[in-house]
Parts: structure tokens; C-alpha cells; sequence
């Protein structure tokens, strides 16, 4: 079967499979009985409508209808997804919450009831295995989960989150003056895309010189679908090796010359009885980059694009900006967070014994997938959940997650995306559109939601231009 993630949308449509994997066994969709009175095929005693088609092109543009079908009728299902991989998907926010949470609900691999797919790299990072980068915050539990999050939760307390604002702003400050002279940009290629990734590499410490094969690496990461066949395994693994080397050299000159970059603080930490292996260490570096900085990209680029298609919303938004309200700019943050997040899907789960989810039995080895943007559009738990309402109060949105996988690096993933939204819209006052809606592209991948590509226009050098909202 082609992989309606990566096949031309014509072939998309009939590759893309059917939310229902099994529906006589594995689900009890809502509204079915016989005594319809609509023959429009609504209203009591009703069947359900047809499931909608996931993972197609037309999907991945907006998955939210889809994603509203779920919720009433199936709102824990069992789905084929397009590795062939069979999954829990659940998207009500409430079970969302108590599955987040739940920990029965194993985050290593060696639990799923499918064998070798983890290997074959139908589940996980690509080329995470043979790298030898297993060991990180996404595939382990308790203690060791508990363990190695405490070493690395020092780097992003609210102090040292605070403390790097400053270099935050220079970064952010650098790109913008690298395009706004021409008038045009591609926001994801030319700001969403670098920001997060120079800043993380400052905060491991990664030397400038080597900053831009980090991000060749990341880049090809983020095509997903899109990279040449290999391609992500590739730049994972010459990533491996390099942070091996990395290790290495400052754990040689940390006597001489002390640092106080994350990764020297995972060296001390070894070096004082935390039993910190170097595969732990090059491991915790990997994916503090790889979820740091793609998270940050689609929060950055979904943002923008967001303000950018509701210019009430933007209005009120360059209004705090100009009034420099940074409490308010903050709520914003968490509105745009909610109603098209970067993180689409939560990582995976695997159930390590039988238990009940939704009204559904998920037996031992069964992979369970919440739906992060699903959950956070749940009409029973937020008012009007199709709106974006900068203002909303009531936002305990998960889309950072919930329990002890919280995402750890989230307080600098906010300080970002408020400070390039904020100097987009100070800087680049008339920032439009560039292309119509209807002919961006989503990024294909089952976890993360951001777009390919964001072109948009300006007055050049436009700091003092006319604003448009």
C-alpha cells in the first residue's frame, strides 16, 4: 500500500485508510440503531455518519473535522495508520488527560505487542536505534525517567529560561534583519526554522562554527516524508557521532576551562556519582534538540499563521505588543498553543498490562496515541473551540502534554515563540500573506503539525510601515 504521506495527492485519497481498522469488535460508534427519522441520516436512533478518511493531504490541511467525528463517535479508536502500525487513537480531552497520565501506559518500546516495528522505524525517531540514542525522556519510565529528567531540568528552570531571553531577542533581532531589506521571506525556512535551532545549540553548547551542520541535520529531520529515502536515519546518526566527539573534547577541557552549557552540566553530573552513561548524555543531547526545535518551528509557524488569517485577533495582539504587556502576550501564547499546536500527537504509549480506556479494553502490548489537537478542541471542556480567542482564561490545554512527560524544555519553546511573534509583528508592521491559503502545504508525519513552507510579503525595511490590521 502506498504511503498517503508521501504519494501525490491523487494517489492520496485512495491510500489514506479509513479511521476504522476492525469497527464490529473494536468499537461501538455512537447513534446506531435502527427508526431513523432524518433522511439526511441525523438525529435519534440515527446511524453514524461514514468515518472520514486520515492521513491524507486534505487531512493533514485540517484535520479538525476529522478530528470532531472522532470525538462523537469514536472517541477511543482502534486505527491502521499508514506504516501499517495498529494504534488507540483517542481524542476526547478527558481521556486524554487520564491516558497522558496513566502510568500503565509504558513509553518504551519494548512493550509494544508488535515486534521489531520500532526497529524497522515504524514507531519512534528514525535511525534512533541503530545510533544507539534509546535512552532518552521519550522512550523510558520511572526511575529512570525520573532520574535523568532531574539532571536535565536545570537548565530550564524559570531563572535560566529568564536569563536567556536576552540572546533570544539578538537571535530573533539577526534574522529579521537578514531578509526584511527584500520585502519577502519564507518565515519557515528563513526564521521559525533557524531560531529554535541556534538557540538550543547555545544552550547545549554547541561552538558557533558547528551550528550549521546541526542545522543541515535538523533540516533534514524536519522533511520527514519529504527526505530522500534514508535521509533522516543519515543525519540522525552523523549527529550521534558528532555529539559522541562533542562529549568527549568537553569533558577533556572541563578541568581547564569550566562551562556552564547543558552539556557540560550532564558531564559534572557523570563525573559525581549520577551514573550518567555517555550513550545517556548523547542521548539527552539528541532529543532536547530534536523536540526542542521542531516544536518551536511549528509554534512559531502555526502562530504566525494563525494571527496572520483572524486580523481581529492580530489587531489585538500588535496592540499588546506596542503596550509591551507581556502578561497578556503570554495568555496569547497559550491560545495559539491550543488552537493549532505544534505537537499534533503525543509520543507513543504502549499499555504493559490490560486495562480501560474510554469505554474501551486496550490489552497489554496495544499502542495508544493521544491526539493532542483532538483533546484540545473537546467542546466539553473549552467554550467555542473552533475560535481563537486571545483572551481566553480558561486554557489548561494539553498541548505541552500533561503528567510526568510534560514536555521539559516547553517555558523556553513560550520565551521564543513570544519573542519572534512579537518582533514580527514591531518590525514588520504590514506583514501579509505572500500566497493564497489554499496553496499551503502541511508537513506529512504522524506526531508534529507544522507547515512546509510560510512565504509572506512586507514593506522593505519596514519597521516605521503602516500596519494592515
Amino acid at each position: 500500500m502506498s504511503d498517503p504521506l508521501t504519494a501525490p495527492p491523487s494517489e492520496a485519497a485512495s491510500a489514506a485508510p479509513s479511521v476504522a481498522s476492525d469497527p464490529s469488535d473494536r468499537s461501538s460508534p455512537a447513534g446506531s440503531g435502527p427508526g431513523c427519522p432524518d433522511a439526511a441520516g441525523s438525529g435519534p436512533g440515527c446511524p453514524a455518519p461514514p468515518p472520514p478518511e486520515l492521513f491524507g493531504w486534505e487531512f493533514a490541511s485540517d484535520p479538525y473535522p476529522a478530528y470532531a467525528w472522532l470525538r462523537e463517535h469514536a472517541p477511543v479508536r482502534w486505527t491502521e495508520l499508514p506504516s501499517g502500525v495498529e494504534a488507540w487513537l483517542v481524542t476526547r480531552y478527558e481521556d486524554a488527560r487520564q491516558a497522558l497520565a496513566d502510568q500503565r501506559l509504558s513509553k518504551n518500546p519494548q512493550h509494544h505487542g508488535e515486534r521489531g516495528a520500532h526497529g524497522k522505524g515504524k514507531v519512534g525517531i528514525p535511525g534512533e536505534r541503530k545510533a544507539n540514542l534509546m535512552t532518552h525522556l521519550l522512550n523510558i519510565d520511572p526511575p529512570d525517567h525520573t532520574r535523568l529528567r532531574r539532571l536535565v531540568s536545570r537548565a530550564f528552570t524559570p531563572r535560566r529560561v529568564a536569563e536567556f531571553e536576552p540572546r533570544v531577542r539578538e537571535l530573533t533581532d539577526q534574522l529579521i534583519d537578514g531578509f526584511q531589506g527584500r520585502g519577502e521571506a519564507d518565515l519557515i525556512h528563513e526564521f521559525a526554522f533557524p531560531l529554535p535551532i541556534y538557540a538550543i545549540c547555545d544552550l547545549l553548547g554547541v561552538p558557533p562554527e558547528d551550528q550549521d551542520d546541526f542545522r543541515d541535520w535538523a533540516g533534514m529531520m524536519l522533511r520527514h516524508g519529504s527526505a530522500p529515502r534514508g535521509g533522516v536515519g543519515r543525519a540522525v546518526k552523523k549527529m550521534r557521532g558528532y555529539l559522541g566527539e562533542l562529549i568527549h573534547r568537553k569533558r577533556l577541557s572541563l578541568e581547564r576551562e569550566p562551562a556552564d552549557d547543558l552539556i557540560s552540566g550532564l558531564i559534572r553530573a557523570s563525573d559525581h556519582g549520577e551514573h550518567l552513561t555517555e550513550n545517556e548524555a548523547a542521548a539527552m543531547a539528541f532529543i532536547l534538540l530534536f523536540a526542542g526545535f521542531e516544536t518551536t518551528v511549528n509554534l512559531i509557524g502555526n502562530g504566525t499563521y494563525a494571527l496572520l488569517r483572524h486580523p481581529g485577533q492580530r489587531a489585538t495582539f500588535e496592540r499588546a505588543v506596542r503596550a509591551d504587556d507581556t502578561a497578556w502576550l503570554d495568555t496569547a501564547v497559550e491560545e495559539l498553543l491550543r488552537y493549532d499546536g505544534p505537537v499534533e500527537v503525543a509520543t507513543w504509549r504502549f499499555a504493559t498490562e490490560p486495562l480501560t480506556l474510554g469505554g474501551q479494553r486496550v490489552a497489554a502490548g496495544e499502542p495508544v496515541l493521544v491526539v493532542l489537537a483532538a483533546a484540545d478542541r473537546d467542546p466539553a471542556k473549552f467554550a467555542a473551540p473552533e475560535v481563537l480567542d486571545l483572551t481566553r482564561a480558561e486554557n489548561q490545554h494539553l498541548g505541552y502534554g500533561h503528567g510526568i512527560h510534560y514536555c521539559l524544555g516547553a517555558p523556553l519553546a513560550r520565551l521564543e515563540a513570544r519573542t519572534a511573534l512579537t518582533a514580527l509583528l514591531r518590525r514588520l508592521p504590514d506583514l501579509r500573506l505572500g500566497t493564497d491559503p489554499d496553496e499551503l502545504r502541511w508537513r506529512g508525519g504522524l506526531i508534529m503539525r507544522g507547515l512546509r513552507t510560510l512565504p509572506v510579503e512586507f514593506s522593505p525595511n519596514a519597521d516605521d510601515a503602516p500596519s494592515t490590521a
